[in-house]
Formats: C-alpha cells, structure tokens, sequence
C-alpha cells in the first residue's frame, strides 16, 4: 500500500490483510490503554490530550509499538487552564504541538508535495520553532530543558544512540 497517515476503516484494513481481524482488536486494546495512560499524565501536567497516533509493527508474531508516542510530532495537548473559557467564547485554544510548525510551512506555500521545497527559515524564525519546542518539552515532561554544550551534533547522536544501545541492550 502507497500512501502516508491515510484514512481507512477497520473493515478496509482487515479486508486488504494489512492485519487479522484478531490482531486489530489486540491494536484497539493497545491503543485504549495508551491512550488513557497519556490522558492520565496530561492531565498531571494541566494538558488535555487532544489527539495522537500510534504505529504498530508486528515481528515473530509479536505486536510491538513503534515510533514515539504523546510527543508534540504524534500528538497535540491544549492547556487546561482556560480551556473552559476557550471554549465558551469560540477563541482558538492554547495548544502544545508541532501545528504552528505546520500553519507556517502551508502559510509559505509548503505541504510537502513532490517538488516542493520547504521554504528559507530566518534565524529569528528557527530559534521561535526551538523555543517552542523547550516549551513543549518541559509542558510535557515537567522537566528543565538542558541545552547540549556537544559542538558537533553527529558526534552528540552517536553518542546517545550508543548510550542507549548499551544499557538496554546489553
């Protein structure tokens, strides 16, 4: 199948074989469960989870859950404080996401379509995306944000990757 976050129903999916029927209830069940535990820990920092995406693979007959999940690039949160107001007066609600990111690159004529080429960012513009991202960062996690000093941000990569790799795959 070609295509990329395509709307399909559970009956298309299990009709194409792109999983068992079997195998997609187990996904609403994952998904449920997710969901309700990312609820959960918005709602501890005073988020709502508004909406997100898991993907799944399935490996020797194991489903497992790939990707990251609740982070602003699969997810948007609104704030509860003044959500209800929000509401109410119909004003757009105060949201932690990567949507800005998106309004921005339509707003310049990117949607990223087959010969398009996403348009010049200004400094200005870029230290605005990673402020945002700080915030999203610490609006989630309810922990500080701590720039790396590493000059080299390959080396910086490697170096976490090979961190990971050694402590949980040992």
């Amino acid at each position: 199948m070609i295509g990329h976050d395509e709307d399909i129903s559970k009956e298309e999916i299990i009709k194409l074989g792109l999983v068992s029927a079997e195998d997609y209830e187990q996904l609403e069940k994952y998904t449920q469960a997710l969901f309700r535990r990312g609820t959960e820990m918005a709602e501890q920092m005073g988020l709502i989870l508004v909406d997100t995406k898991y993907e799944f693979g399935k490996a020797n007959g194991s489903i497992f859950l790939i990707d990251e999940i609740h982070t602003p690039d699969s997810s948007r949160y609104f704030y509860k404080e003044g959500y209800d107001e929000r509401q109410k007066t119909g004003k757009p609600q105060k949201q932690l996401s990567k949507e800005f990111l998106r309004e921005w690159l339509m707003e310049n004529g990117f949607q990223g379509k087959e010969g398009q080429n996403v348009p010049l960012m200004s400094d200005e513009f870029v230290n605005s995306v990673s402020e945002r991202y700080i915030e999203l960062y610490e609006g989630i996690t309810g922990e500080k944000f701590h720039k790396s000093n590493e000059p080299n941000l390959l080396e910086r990569v490697e170096k976490n990757i090979g961190k990971f790799l050694s402590t949980y795959y040992r």
